[in-house]
C-alpha cells in the first residue's frame, strides 16, 4: 500500500531513454527531503521493481513515463516534482545543445561516408528489435559489426553471421559487451597494457576477468574480439569464433590466443578444438563447464606457457569466519561470472537455483527467489528489456540485495563489481551503504585495473571499508563464500 509520503504519477506518451532517466532519478534522489526517486518508462519490469519498493503504480503502458517519489514530509511534494521537471528539462537541453544545423545521417550506411574516414567497423547499440536492420546495413557497407544490443533473436544472429562469412567480415555479438581492437576498447572495456595475448570471447565479463588478471600479472593484450555469448551454441556453431581466430592467427603481434566462453555445446567445443589445432598460433581454450578449469586457472596456465610467474591475486577486507545463515545468495551483473560461480559452488554445495541455470530444472521463476542456494544474473536479456544494463543502473540488484540482507536464512552474499569504460562511474558508492547494512558476510569479486576510470584499488578499498571481503579473482571469491558456509548443502 502506498504511504502518505509516497507519490506516483503517470505521464502518458512522455519518453526518454533509460540512461537519461537513470541520471534524472539520481538528480531527483539528491533533492533535500526526497528519500527515494524512480523516474522510468513504465515497462513491466520497471513496474515490478517499483512494486517491490512499495509503490502502488496505477494502470499504464510501456509508452508512459512513471514518476515515483518517496518523501520525508508530504509538504515536500511540489519541490520534488519541480526537481523532476528541472532534471528532465536539463536532459532535453543537453540533447538540444548537441544538435547541429546539418541533419544527421538517417541510416548506418549513409553515416559511414559522413564520418570522413574509411570505417572498417560499425558498433550497433540500439534496442534489440532494431539491431538486425542496422547490422545488415553496416555489413552492406563492407564493415565488420559489433552488435552491443541484446534481445536479438537467435535466427537473426545466425543470419547476420552467415552473411558476414560470405563477405569475409566479422560479426561480434549480439550482446557483445566487450572488445579491444587496435588499442581501442569498445563497450565495457578495461584499460590494459598492449601485449602478445589475443582473446576471442563468447563472454563479455569473462573476457574482462581474463584481461584484468593478465594485467595484474604484467602481461598485455594485443586484441580482444567478442563474438557473443551464443556463438558456441549448437545453433550458431562458432561461426564468428572461427573468423576471429583466423584474424588473430594472421596478426604477427599475437603470440598466443585464449578462447573464453560460457559453457559451450559439447559438439561445438570438440569441433572448435580440432579447428584451433590447425592454426599456426597456439590456441588455449577456457571453455567453462563441469570439471573444466575456471577462468583464473586458465589464465594461470597461460602465464605458465608464456614463462611468466603467477602472482598472488589481489584481495582485501576482513575475512569472515562464520555465519548464522546457511544459504548462498549470488547477485551478479556478469553472466559468465555467474556461470563460473555456479560451476564452482555446485561442487561443494549441490544444486544452485538461477535465472540462467546450469540445468533446466533449476530455473527460478519471475520472483527470482528460492528456498535453496541461488545465483541471479541481472544482466540477462529478460531483466534488461526496456532498462539499462546493471553495470550502468544498479537499481534492480540493490533491491534484491536488500531482500537477501533481510532474510535470516542468508549465510553469505556474493557479488561482482565490474569496472571499466562504459560501466558505472563509481559502483562502490551505491553498493557500500547496502553492504554496510547487510548482516550476513559479503564477498565481492571486483574485476578491474588500476588504469580503469574507477581505479581498482579505490573501489576495492571502499567496498572493504563497508565490510566486504574483496577479490580480483571471481573464482577465489566464490571459494571464499563457500568456505564461510562450511561447504553446507
Amino acid at each position: 500500500m502506498t504511504s502518505p509520503t509516497d507519490h506516483v504519477e503517470i505521464r502518458p506518451g512522455a519518453y526518454a531513454d533509460s540512461v537519461t532517466l537513470l541520471q534524472v532519478s539520481r538528480d531527483v534522489a539528491a533533492t533535500p527531503g526526497v528519500v527515494a526517486a524512480q523516474v522510468a518508462m513504465a515497462t513491466p519490469l520497471n513496474v515490478e521493481v517499483l512494486g517491490s519498493m512499495g509503490f502502488a503504480v496505477p494502470d499504464c503502458s510501456p509508452n508512459d513515463l512513471v514518476v515515483a517519489l518517496r518523501l520525508a514530509d508530504p509538504d515536500g511534494l511540489e519541490a520534488a516534482r519541480g526537481a523532476v521537471d528541472a532534471a528532465l528539462a536539463a536532459a532535453r537541453a543537453g540533447r538540444a545543445d548537441r544538435s547541429t544545423a546539418v541533419a544527421p545521417p538517417r541510416t548506418t550506411r549513409t553515416s559511414l561516408p559522413a564520418s570522413g574516414t574509411q570505417a572498417v567497423l560499425a558498433l550497433v547499440s540500439v534496442p534489440g528489435a532494431h539491431a538486425f536492420v542496422e547490422a545488415i546495413d553496416a555489413l552492406d557497407a563492407g564493415c565488420d559489426v559489433m552488435v552491443f544490443s541484446d534481445n536479438v533473436s537467435l535466427e537473426q544472429e545466425v543470419a547476420l553471421k552467415q552473411v558476414a562469412v560470405d563477405r569475409g567480415l566479422l560479426v561480434m555479438g549480439p550482446d557483445c559487451g566487450t572488445a579491444a581492437i587496435g588499442g581501442v576498447g569498445l563497450g565495457f572495456a578495461n584499460t590494459v597494457r598492449p601485449g602478445p595475448v589475443g582473446i576471442v570471447a563468447a563472454s563479455g565479463t569473462g573476457c574482462q576477468q581474463v584481461m584484468c588478471l593478465l594485467e595484474a600479472a604484467g602481461v598485455g593484450v594485443g586484441a580482444a574480439l567478442g563474438v557473443g555469448g551464443r556463438d558456441l551454441s549448437t545453433e550458431v556453431g562458432a561461426i564468428s569464433t572461427r573468423t576471429a581466430l583466423l584474424r588473430l592467427d594472421s596478426d604477427p603481434a599475437i603470440e598466443r590466443v585464449l578462447v573464453v566462453s560460457k559453457p559451450p555445446a559439447p559438439e561445438v567445443a570438440t569441433a572448435l578444438e580440432e579447428y584451433a589445432a590447425s592454426l599456426a598460433t597456439p590456441i588455449d581454450l577456457a571453455l567453462l563447464g563441469p570439471g573444466q578449469p575456471d577462468l583464473t586457472s586458465a589464465v594461470e596456465g597461460l602465464l605458465g606457457r608464456l614463462g611468466v610467474p603467477v602472482p598472488s591475486w589481489p584481495s582485501c577486507g576482513h575475512p569472515a569466519t562464520e555465519t548464522a545463515g546457511s544459504l548462498l545468495r549470488g547477485l551478479f551483473v556478469g553472466g559468465t561470472l555467474c556461470d563460473e560461480a555456479m560451476l564452482i559452488a555446485t561442487e561443494a554445495l549441490g544444486p544452485i537455483r538461477s535465472n540462467i541455470p546450469l540445468e533446466p530444472e533449476l530455473a527460478l521463476d519471475a520472483s527470482l527467489t528460492a528456498d535453496g542456494h541461488l545465483m541471479v544474473d541481472f544482466g540477462d536479456d529478460s531483466l534488461t528489456r526496456g532498462r539499462a544494463h546493471p553495470m550502468i543502473d544498479p537499481t534492480v540488484r540493490l533491491d534484491h540485495l536488500a531482500r537477501a540482507a533481510a532474510d535470516p536464512r542468508t549465510g553469505v552474499v556474493l557479488l561482482d563489481v565490474v569496472l571499466g569504460h562504459g560501466a558505472e562511474a563509481d559502483p562502490a558508492a551505491a553498493l557500500a551503504p547496502a553492504i554496510a547494512a547487510c548482516g550476513p558476510p559479503v564477498v565481492v569479486a571486483c574485476v578491474g585495473t588500476e588504469s580503469d576510470p574507477q581505479v581498482l584499488s579505490r573501489q576495492a578499498a571502499a567496498l572493504a571499508a563497508a565490510g566486504a571481503e574483496v577479490h580480483l579473482s571471481n573464482a577465489a571469491a566464490v571459494r571464499r563464500a563457500v568456505a564461510i558456509l562450511g561447504g553446507r548443502r
